[in-house]
């Protein structure tokens, strides 16, 4: 990348810098948007329960509550124009004695005075009518029927996407090394790429938000990472486990170990809350799987843990204020900031997106708003979800979508090739995975993933010894020199 110049560097390319990219995308001014990673969505986002939080449990008068139920809102109105894949399953919140009870009166409270809808404390009855595997215990819940499921990465990408058709640029594998003022209107941005001279910066480095945010002299809070647990099941035993999101009553470090059932109607068991001190500490445990058992079983006590398809764990920025940091910097002119984005971060977005704009354009930023704004993103081909005569008018068209790569998910290879030509395509196995699924149903890759590296290795002209899972070290094949000729392996 030669060294440019534009008006925003937006650092991070999580759901947050992404639904910031798109915000300010709707205006005349030059955005580059930086990656450190190989993708977009490789950090929190993707290791995110995908829940889109109503907005009951944030303290009211914080940014959280601010953004929470806002965010929810913004996402039934993008849901169209963005393609976003989201049921609206609502949210319980269950109670076995009398004290969770109190809790559940002191969220309809809270929740009310966040400004959401339709929030009522239910009997154990219409829970069960509702939710019939669960604990007979439960004595009451908390009903949300504004809750939804969602597949994060899949919307940090619509963010992007549009972002990108709208002038907006994204640079993966881009790291963030240093920053140098030039000016009182100017700052050096050397990356691994290169350097970029803007004007304006904003911070959405997620766990590493702090560390960005000291590079500018700006040391006025710290990122605690927090790991969560998760347990992922296969949806054929959808029906022994849930049909939307229960939670247990909140605890001190969080909303607690729940049990969901995904935008898929895949279903997951998590996560736990365990703060650490190394930030690429993401593997699982034993003593953080049991954990995540024992407490689920609680709420769910016959879960079917011979159809897990796998384990995995997130980190989340926790900020050492417990609050979103948004806006501003308070001590360093043009740094604007967007941190300590944990739960409900992914709700928040693009509520979050328009503070920071708003914010910016208190700092005298010119955001002048673009006559040719393009909303929506080009509809995106789901072979499973269509009726037979679509399915064979495409195949007739594309004979790729008629090939059929990953049996799991029944994912075609048109359907991948798609992803790869995308706007901010697929340049990984996992790339591919967290854009059109293949690989994340019940054998994990393990039919697929030669079959996708093979194709992603045809599109983007290059050897399959040089295609990779996530990063640059892992790669997947290699070569062995035998008998004078090369074999791949």
């Amino acid at each position: 990348m030669p060294d440019i110049a534009t008006d925003v560097v937006i650092v991070g390319g999580g759901i947050v810098g992404c639904a910031i990219a798109r915000e300010l995308s709707k205006y005349d001014v030059g955005i580059v948007l930086i990656e450190k990673s190989t993708d977009l969505s490789t950090g929190t986002t993707k290791a995110n329960s995908g829940i889109l939080h109503a907005g009951f449990d944030p303290h009211p008068g914080t940014n959280k509550a601010l953004t929470n139920a806002w965010g929810n809102r913004l996402y039934h109105e993008l849901e169209q124009e963005l393609g976003f894949e989201i049921r609206w399953t609502g949210s319980l919140v269950v109670a076995k004695n009398n004290d969770e009870t109190a809790i559940l009166q002191e969220l309809l409270l809270r929740g009310r005075e966040n400004g959401v809808p339709g929030l009522e404390i239910i009997s154990s009855d219409k829970v069960f009518a509702m939710e019939p595997n669960l604990s007979k215990d439960i004595a009451a819940a908390l009903y949300a029927p504004t809750t939804g499921v969602i597949s994060p990465f899949n919307a940090a990408i619509a963010f992007a996407e549009c972002a990108v058709q709208n002038g907006a640029r994204v640079e993966l594998d881009c790291e963030l090394e240093s920053a140098a003022f030039e000016s009182a209107d100017a700052v050096i941005l050397n990356t691994g790429k290169g350097r970029i001279k803007t004007r304006y910066v904003v911070n959405a480095a997620g766990i590493e938000a702090d560390k960005v945010s000291a590079m500018f002299g700006d040391r006025s809070f710290k990122i605690n990472p927090r790991k969560g647990e998760y347990i992922l099941f296969d949806s054929s035993v959808s029906d022994s486990l849930v049909s939307s999101i229960v939670f247990p009553a909140p605890g001190k470090m969080g909303k607690g170990i729940l049990v969901c059932s995904t935008y898929n109607k895949d279903a997951f068991i998590g996560p736990d809350a365990q703060d650490v001190a190394d930030r690429g500490d993401t593997a699982t445990t034993e003593d953080g799987m049991y954990t995540v058992i024992k407490r689920a079983k609680e709420i769910l006590p016959d879960i079917p843990l011979g159809a897990a398809i796998t384990e995995f764990s997130g980190l989340r920025a926790v900020a050492d204020t417990d609050d979103f940091i948004i806006g501003a910097s308070e001590s360093v002119e043009g740094l604007f900031h967007a941190a300590g984005m944990q739960s409900p971060g992914l709700t928040a977005a693009p509520a979050v997106a328009e503070l920071i704009v708003d914010s910016m354009r208190d700092k005298g930023a010119m955001l002048r708003p673009k006559k040719d704004f393009k909303a929506a993103l080009p509809k995106k081909v789901q072979i499973r979800h269509l009726p037979d005569e679509q399915k064979a008018a495409l195949i007739e068209q594309n004979p790729l979508y008629g090939r059929v790569i990953c049996r799991c998910e029944s994912v075609t290879e048109g359907e991948i090739v798609d992803a790869i030509h995308s706007i901010c395509g697929a340049r990984t196995v996992d790339g591919v995975k967290r854009r059109v699924r293949a690989g994340l149903g019940r054998c994990q890759g393990g039919f697929c993933l030669p079959r996708v590296v093979a194709v992603l290795a045809r599109e983007l002209d290059m050897d399959v010894t040089d295609v990779v899972k996530e990063g640059a070290m892992s790669k997947l094949f290699y070569k062995k020199h035998v008998a004078g000729k090369d074999i791949v392996r």
